[in-house]
């Protein structure tokens, strides 16, 4: 079950709850709040007793002596301060949010002795609690940990508070964006279609996010045909769903995101295995990530005009669905042979990419996928996949991973890859095959985008199914809404 965290920051506590939270380096230096949490030293000797040398991110956890005002002392390692890194203070709010357990009320001593601690460090803190909190169990009827509040009190003390407090605000907007892309790749693909996933885009206007759908009508008056295509299998509609924040200057141009939506993906004709399918209604991460990054920027009120657009369609074989052989005209005008209907998502994303550069001329666009199943080969789930046609974006996108943890690694482009994909038949053919897989599948899109700067990202192996971090137990990761959070925050705001 998700735990709602309430989190309050303040100058000082007189520990007035069940869990007070401590953290500390590792040699001689005191854990952090011990004049406050422990006066008669109980975590010392623990300490010593349990050999704990407060390696990084290990847990030392006793029961307070009576007459404490908590029930409960966790000390958090944080290792050598030299080797600590950004996202490490995510990943110790993480641990400390793992750890709650039954208690209702906890306060964290965050001023560590050694460090000066600052208030973004402390914002990550926090916001490693609230994503570590995260939890999907809508459908489950027999809920789990009954014992388990379904709300905490978190107070989180430290000499600048103040200016902590601030920071918070952008990492609960971060959170909130991040929640919403884990909740729509959780959902069950009954539940969520393309009607149904635009109408959550809709939702964002609380937010002052502009929001358009297209229906398939409209685009069929566009031209897009390659998207059309992917859908005209499946008895739910497609959707284009078209957001607009503008927090920037009038005059300036915005900065675009499109996000491959397929709901779920069967392979069409050319269909998928049956074992592990159900994991294809994952095949919408990269609208997830770009629906996410829009209500995080609308949310923390980013100064900066962005684009979020999210091709949405359903893959189904059908006595309706295109055929391998097929030929379809995108919105470019250029044709494409289909030679595999699993192949789609770049159909999807050659028709969104044109639209966003002939409709808003963006600083930029970036497109995140799941795209194919080369590039988990190629890097298994520790890195995404990064091509881009310019190098001060792939520079930028490369930094954001590092100092958000959501890694990616640049892969080649070049016109001998293009002769992979041409086409007897037509301009050129959506699959060439096993050889190369993610790079052609890039070169195909990169035939859409003209000169605009930009950048796909392929998120196959770190949107679902993700691996389980200490802020992250959810099949569903949220992979992208805090790396192009960090991208536009770090380069394109004010």
């Amino acid at each position: 079950m998700s735990v709602q965290l309430k989190i309050s920051f303040a100058k000082s506590s007189s520990v007035a709850a069940s869990l007070a939270i401590q953290l500390k380096l590792s040699g001689d230096q005191p854990a952090s709040g011990s004049s406050e949490a422990d006066p008669q030293g109980v975590g010392t000797r623990a300490a010593e007793i349990a050999k704990f040398s407060a390696k990084t991110m290990t847990v030392l956890d006793v029961i307070a002596p009576h007459g404490s005002d908590a029930d409960r002392l966790m000390v958090i390692g944080l290792g050598k301060p030299d080797a600590l890194i950004a996202h490490d203070w995510l990943r110790a709010g993480g641990v400390a949010a793992a750890n709650l357990k039954t208690a209702k009320k906890a306060v964290v001593f965050l001023d560590v002795p050694g460090l000066e601690v600052t208030a973004a460090q402390a914002a990550d803190f926090a916001l490693g609690m609230l994503l570590r909190s995260y939890a999907f169990d809508t459908y489950k009827t027999a809920k789990k940990d009954d014992d388990k509040p379904a709300s905490v009190d978190v107070k989180i003390v430290m000499a600048g508070h103040a200016a902590a407090k601030k920071a918070f605000a952008t990492s609960d907007a971060i959170a909130g964006g991040v929640i919403l892309a884990r909740d729509l790749v959780n959902l069950p693909p009954n539940v969520l279609g393309p009607v149904e996933f635009a109408e959550k885009a809709k939702e964002l206007k609380a937010l002052g996010v502009e929001v358009e759908v297209l229906t398939e009508n409209e685009m069929k008056k566009l031209g897009m045909g390659a998207l059309l295509g992917v859908a005209q299998g499946s008895v739910r509609p497609p959707r284009l769903a078209v957001m607009h924040w503008n927090g920037g200057k009038a005059k300036d141009k915005p900065v675009a995101f499109v996000g491959k939506g397929v709901v779920f993906d069967t392979g069409g004709i050319s269909i998928k295995p049956g074992a592990g399918m159900e994991d294809m209604k994952g095949d919408m991460g990269g609208a997830a990530a770009v629906i996410g990054l829009m209500h995080t920027l609308a949310a923390r009120k980013a100064k900066v005009n962005a684009v979020g657009i999210l091709g949405l369609v359903e893959n189904m074989p059908d006595g309706n669905a295109q055929r391998p052989g097929d030929i379809v005209t995108s919105m470019s005008g250029q044709t494409i042979e289909i030679i595999n209907t699993d192949a789609e998502g770049r159909l999807v994303l050659a028709d969104a990419l044109f639209y966003t550069k002939e409709r808003f001329k963006p600083r930029f666009m970036v497109n995140l996928a799941t795209l194919t199943g080369a590039i988990v080969v190629a890097l298994g789930n520790v890195h995404a996949g990064l091509f881009s046609n310019d190098d001060t974006l792939a520079a930028q996108l490369t930094a954001a991973g590092e100092v958000t943890s959501e890694k990616l690694w640049r892969m080649p482009l070049a016109k001998e890859y293009d002769k992979i994909i041409d086409s007897r038949f037509a301009d050129m053919k959506n699959s060439g095959g096993r050889p190369a897989g993610s790079i052609t599948a890039a070169q195909f899109l990169k035939r859409y985008v003209g000169d605009t700067p930009w950048a796909h990202l392929d998120i196959a192996a770190t949107a679902m199914n993700s691996p389980q971090t200490e802020i992250n137990t959810s099949w569903a990761s949220g992979y992208g809404v805090r790396l192009l959070d960090e991208l536009v925050r770090a380069n394109y705001e004010g």
